[in-house]
């Protein structure tokens, strides 16, 4: 599931991914987050778009929610045990999801040129 958000992440130019594994971590919601950001709302919304049919037609699996997409400043998706997280930069930087679980294990995807 984590390489396959990955990818529909990439495909639309998303940058600064970065997943969180939270397994084993008490008073976690997920065992994963994923954490990316768009250069403006339609970017986090076409990354958003693109996340959702990679996952329908890779894995055959459907957000059991999503929300935010009506200003697209923040968009979160809800795959049970990973949450992902789309952002536009300065959003991302105030709320500092990455940082949030002090004792999470960060895995950094380089960016695609």
């Amino acid at each position: 599931m984590i390489q396959t958000i990955i990818k529909g992440i990439q495909e639309k130019k998303g940058s600064g991914i970065v997943v969180a594994d939270l397994d084993g971590i008490d008073g976690t919601i997920c065992r994963y987050f994923i954490i990316c950001q768009g250069n403006s709302p339609a970017q986090v919304e076409a990354i958003a778009d693109s996340i959702a049919e990679t996952t329908r037609k890779d894995m055959k699996e459907k957000p059991a929610r999503v929300v935010g997409l009506e200003n697209a400043q923040w968009v979160a998706m809800d795959y049970g045990d990973v949450l992902v997280h789309i952002f536009l930069p300065d959003v991302r930087e105030y709320y500092d999801l990455e940082h949030l679980w002090d004792d999470a294990k960060l895995n950094y995807i380089p960016d695609l040129d």
